[in-house]
């Protein structure tokens, strides 16, 4: 046997494709060679191997393109490990060859973490098109912003026409709503060619009901004993496990050399339970990090240890989301107290604690009595990625409406421009820089059964809300199974220009690159947020030149009169006067009356939701 790349999946070896897949209790394991009608045009036996119930063989007439299904005790089963779908998770696998693309972008070096500027979008809806290839076209717009990372949400294939990706069944396939394994390389090419750096979007905590094939091979691939929101859990630490964590821990392998991606956000990471000495997410992210890449968790639980340091006991993941920023700004905004924002008062203290540690909870008791979180104000603010939208925050709520269409215009100015100012790692959702009016809903695109379940189930989630407490009221939600609940959610890029649109796109372009240029590389203890009054808190930033930069803040309409001796943050340096520098309620981003300093009085005077800069310099 030809040495092997991956464990799995066909392999073209210049001569033949080699196939290797792990099938636990099988009588027979045979590969059959089909054509495009799913007709067998012939069959391969493969020999089972003397270790872990691997099946191997060697088609000498095997090419790229080959359609196949592998045969177990007489069933045809699409390959778990499949490269390319071509016809859909149900239909055949098929032979890839990404050797022969060939790569234009030379010398690419993605940005430091320090650096980044994320921005998640959703490839259907990103454009008209829904495309890997219409992706491109846009790139500029994301340069004007300083977007220097593209999250992709799940690009693995999942059944139906339209997905976010989170029913995904085959995680080494791209999916093919999108174009082909080759359209996605050459969109990551042209994101390297423009200075953006690609991450994907990958999901170890389950797959779909839809195409999951999963358990015809082996039952081991899933350990009873662990339970996650979607059923057992993946088995990375029962009998048996050794394949299931190489299937696992060599999938982001896979994207980093066949698709040259630069990390990953691993969804929901507190539901991938492993008891084994060394978690898989571990395993995971050194092999990331061993090839200079990303690895970013998505995790509510606050916990330190996913950030720390290996040497200090942690998985030494780069960043995880921190979700608390989110919360605080927007109950703060809105008072809404259902469901996971029920654990927010969204109080000024709160923001002020959370600018100050990271995220909110750090150990405390929640209102359901179970404590939340760990210390988060010694760890380098870049491992905490805040956003104030992102694809759960928006397309979570019944209607899938963003936070702009929830809050008053100067409101959402104010939270971006403190979005865009905060000490941590900032990531957009696609759209919110120009407030965009479209939904972002939840879609799927199941066979009848299911996705008539999927339906009912969606409106039963929000019964428990006050404002769909009504039945009738809960039949308003859009089904996810309609294909005009998709098209809604592709963002209109026509409204980028236009009155209020074009205000908030400048907005973000200004504070974005006054971040780049004062705020870039910040370390802990050159900041610090403290509350000013109910309604008011501000941010006091010491930068590397000796300046004061600061920043203050209001998320909801309040007359404040903020004089010198109120705080000590809002004292400039010795000899020193504040000078303005940008206002969210500027005329130029569609403000009306931006607050100030008046420096006879010595007071800053608030009145709308704003965040307004100043710099310390001479009189």
């Amino acid at each position: 046997m030809q040495s092997r790349k991956f464990s799995q999946g066909p392999e073209w070896g210049g001569i033949g494709v080699w196939y290797r897949t792990w099938a636990v209790g099988k009588n027979e394991v045979s590969v059959a060679i089909l054509n495009a009608q799913g007709e067998v045009l012939r069959r391969l036996p493969l020999e089972k191997e003397a270790r872990e119930d691997y099946y191997s063989g060697h088609d000498r007439q095997g090419q790229p393109g080959d359609l196949y299904k592998y045969e177990l005790d007489g069933q045809l089963f699409p390959d778990p490990a499949s490269r390319f779908q071509p016809f859909g998770v149900h239909g055949p696998s098929q032979v890839v060859d990404g050797s022969r693309f060939r790569w234009r972008a030379q010398g690419w070096k993605r940005p430091g973490v320090h650096e980044l500027v994320i921005y998640e979008l959703h490839v259907g809806t990103f454009t008209a098109e829904g495309t890997y290839a219409a992706i491109p076209q846009h790139f500029p717009d994301l340069k004007r912003i300083g977007v220097n990372v593209i999250e992709l949400m799940p690009v693995a294939d999942f059944p139906g026409r339209w997905n976010w990706g989170y029913d995904a069944v085959m995680c080494y396939a791209p999916s093919r709503a999108y174009g082909s394994p080759d359209d996605l390389r050459a969109f990551v090419d042209a994101a390297h060619e423009a200075g953006l750096a690609v991450i994907l979007d990958v999901v170890y905590n389950h797959f779909g009901p839809d195409g999951n094939y999963m358990g015809a091979y082996a039952q081991d691939y899933f350990n009873p004993e662990h339970h996650t929101p979607w059923g057992a859990a993946f088995n990375f630490d029962a009998p048996h496990a050794g394949p299931v964590r190489t299937f696992f821990a060599e999938n982001p392998i896979y994207w980093l050399d066949d698709f040259h991606v630069d990390g990953f956000r691993l969804d929901a990471t507190h539901a991938i339970p492993d008891d084994s000495p060394k978690h898989v997410i571990q395993e995971i992210t050194e092999e990331v990090q061993k090839r200079g890449s990303l690895v970013i968790c998505e995790d509510p639980r606050n916990d330190r240890r996913l950030i720390l340091p290996r040497e200090a006991g942690g998985y030494g993941c780069d960043a995880v989301w921190a979700d608390d920023f989110h919360h605080v700004v927007r109950v703060q905004m809105t008072q809404e107290h259902e469901g996971y924002l029920g654990y927010f008062k969204g109080t000024v203290d709160e923001i002020v604690r959370t600018l100050n540690e990271g995220w909110l909870f750090t150990g405390q008791t929640q209102i359901d009595g179970l404590p939340r979180g760990t210390k988060g104000n010694d760890l380098p603010p870049e491992r905490f990625v805040a956003c104030i939208s992102n694809h759960d925050q928006v397309g979570n709520r019944a209607f899938g409406d963003r936070i702009n269409s929830t809050v008053t215009p100067a409101a959402y100015r104010a939270a971006s421009g403190l979005f865009l100012l905060s000490p941590y790692t900032p990531m957009l959702f696609m759209g919110q820089e120009w407030a965009a009016s479209t939904p972002f809903l939840y879609f799927t695109d199941h066979e009848t059964e299911l996705g008539r379940n999927i339906t009912k189930g969606r409106r039963k989630e929000f019964a428990e809300f006050k404002a769909f407490s009504d039945p009738i009221i809960r039949e308003q939600i859009p089904d996810p199974q309609a294909e005009g609940t998709f098209m809604q959610s592709k963002i209109d890029w026509n409204e980028v220009e236009d009155g209020d649109h074009a205000g908030v796109l400048d907005l973000y372009t200004d504070f974005r690159q006054l971040r780049v240029r004062k705020l870039q590389g910040l370390q802990r203890g050159q900041w610090r947020a403290e509350q000013l009054s109910e309604s008011a808190f501000g941010l006091r930033y010491q930068l590397a030149s000796g300046q004061i930069l600061l920043v203050l803040a209001q998320l909801v309409p309040s007359v404040n009169q903020l004089g010198l001796d109120n705080k000590s943050i809002l004292q400039p340096t010795h000899g020193h006067t504040w000078n303005f520098v940008l206002s969210t309620n500027e005329p130029k981003y569609g403000g009306e009356r931006p607050g100030l300093w008046d420096p006879a009085e010595k007071q800053f005077v608030l009145s709308e939701p704003e965040v307004i800069v100043f710099l310390d310099g001479q009189p």
